[in-house]
């Protein structure tokens, strides 16, 4: 029987529309964590519905700021690693048309991919809670990584919020169902570094099978859907990418 990662060759060589989904695991060969794991998540020692939901923010916006001020230090350093350019180079060669990633931390547009859908939203720019008033976001992320508070809303003095998806608000609608509309057109999806304990975007896969679609998962650790997919592998996501870019694309 074939290796798992050339059965993933395999297929995504006849596929006429793949589709990527990414999650924090293809961005932690980056250096930056992901929420989820038992010892270096940032959900390990702190409540998320305490600092990251909706309301919480409303009410303490400074221990938000907080909490978020040592992740968003690791995001702007970060860069994009073979993972990342590896999907950007697919879609540059037409055998890949989109990634639909669940990170905030735009690296899949650093790497060069130009359909991105970021269905947890990004910190790029940020919005007022209170009149909508949107701005990029780098004046407030000097405030906050010197130690300070963010500065108001230049519109009407309310409180800015990162357009990042907290706990109790709902996604983006335009881009969950650009997602769902690429999921249902896909033949393909690969799902790379994702748990699929988050939903909705842990229910594209499904949703992708019921339509015919193929599903190769590339993780470290077993997910629920394990038993779902087409093909798994279970290795590192940086190795697993360059040997398909060596297959697909002809570079190492």
């Amino acid at each position: 029987m074939p290796r798992p990662v050339e059965q993933a060759i395999t297929v995504l060589s006849a596929a006429h529309h793949a589709v990527a989904l990414t999650g924090a695991g293809i961005s932690t060969p980056s250096g930056i964590p992901d929420f989820r794991g038992r010892r270096s998540g940032l959900w390990a020692e702190v409540d998320p519905l305490a600092v990251a939901s909706i309301w919480a923010f409303h009410d303490r916006p400074e221990q938000f700021y907080r909490w978020i001020q040592p992740l968003m230090v690791k995001l702007r350093v970060a860069r994009p690693n073979v993972a990342h350019t590896t999907l950007a180079l697919l879609e540059q060669r037409n055998l890949l048309k989109t990634v639909i990633t669940q990170n905030i931390d735009s690296l899949h547009l650093q790497a060069g991919s130009r359909r991105v859908l970021e269905v947890h939203g990004h910190t790029r720019t940020a919005s007022c809670l209170d009149c909508r008033h949107r701005i990029a976001s780098d004046p407030l992320w000097s405030a906050v990584l010197d130690g300070g508070q963010p500065p108001p809303c230049p519109a009407c003095g309310g409180l800015l919020k990162p357009d990042v998806v907290l706990f109790g608000e709902p996604l983006p609608y335009e881009t969950i169902s650009a997602a769902q509309h690429e999921t249902l057109a896909a033949d393909v999806m690969l799902i790379i570094g994702s748990s699929l304990e988050v939903m909705p975007a842990a229910d594209l896969p499904l949703l992708a099978r019921r339509r015919g679609a193929a599903t190769i998962l590339i993780n470290l650790t077993p997910t629920p859907l394990d038993e779902q997919m087409d093909v798994v592998i279970r290795e590192d996501v940086v190795k697993t990418m360059q040997q398909l870019r060596h297959a697909l694309v002809g570079q190492g």
